[in-house]
């Protein structure tokens, strides 16, 4: 039996799988069937529905539903309010709980503070959805997208940190921590770290804001 924490508030309708260190806060409620792996996190007023699958060390922010047809992968960050649907063209007279369009956010992506996520898409690794964006299409791995509908504006490292890539065949460093990235023929990827490995402990905790470290590159905010 894992080890998760519920507070009292929360309704967690069995069987649902939850894994060992996550803590779940007032007011959720996961559906029985649900699979959330370990040292997840989610705040208050969350929901998870029956048939959602969850990675690890995922931290899901206050108010946030999580729908039939969706899976998140390892280490992604839902912000606050943030929405995730699952029917492109609802109606109430019209019954589709047999047509949820699938959507999957890939390991390390962020989803900013209320972005909406139409549903039928695939969030790529490390991807940043900046707050408030509307996202309407597949998402390139380090891609930062901002607006109504989301555009890319530039690519992220998996620091959070903006990369300066301009071109394809462009290598950045990453203003926080260093490692090197690259825009190659198939897209961003990290020349010094696998896709899925971990960050090496050193590089886990930041040390400056964003802001600082715009500010001492000389950058725009």
């Amino acid at each position: 039996m894992s080890a998760f924490f519920a507070h009292e508030t929360a309704i967690i309708d069995a069987p649902a799988t939850i894994g060992d260190g996550t803590r779940i806060w007032h007011f959720s409620h996961v559906m029985s069937g649900a699979r959330i792996g370990a040292r997840c996190n989610f705040g208050q007023n969350c929901f998870v529905a029956a048939h959602v699958e969850i990675g690890d060390d995922v931290k899901v922010q206050n108010n946030v539903s999580i729908y039939d047809g969706t899976t998140i992968e390892d280490d992604v960050f839902l912000g606050p309010s943030c929405v995730l649907t699952n029917v492109t063209n609802p109606r109430s007279q019209v019954n589709r709980r047999s047509l949820f369009e699938r959507t999957r956010i890939r390991r390390g992506a962020s989803v900013g503070a209320n972005a909406t996520v139409v549903c039928g898409v695939t969030i790529g690794r490390y991807a940043f959805i900046g707050a408030g964006a509307v996202v309407t299409s597949d998402v390139a791995d380090y891609a930062l997208l901002v607006g109504v509908p989301a555009r890319r504006a530039g690519w992220m490292s998996r620091h959070g940190q903006r990369l300066a890539l301009s071109t394809p065949g462009d290598v950045a460093a990453c203003p926080e921590s260093g490692l090197r990235y690259e825009w190659g023929a198939s897209g961003v990827r990290c020349l010094d770290l696998g896709e899925e490995e971990r960050l090496p402990e050193e590089l886990a905790s930041g040390q400056r804001t964003y802001r600082e470290i715009r500010r001492d590159a000389g950058e725009d905010e």
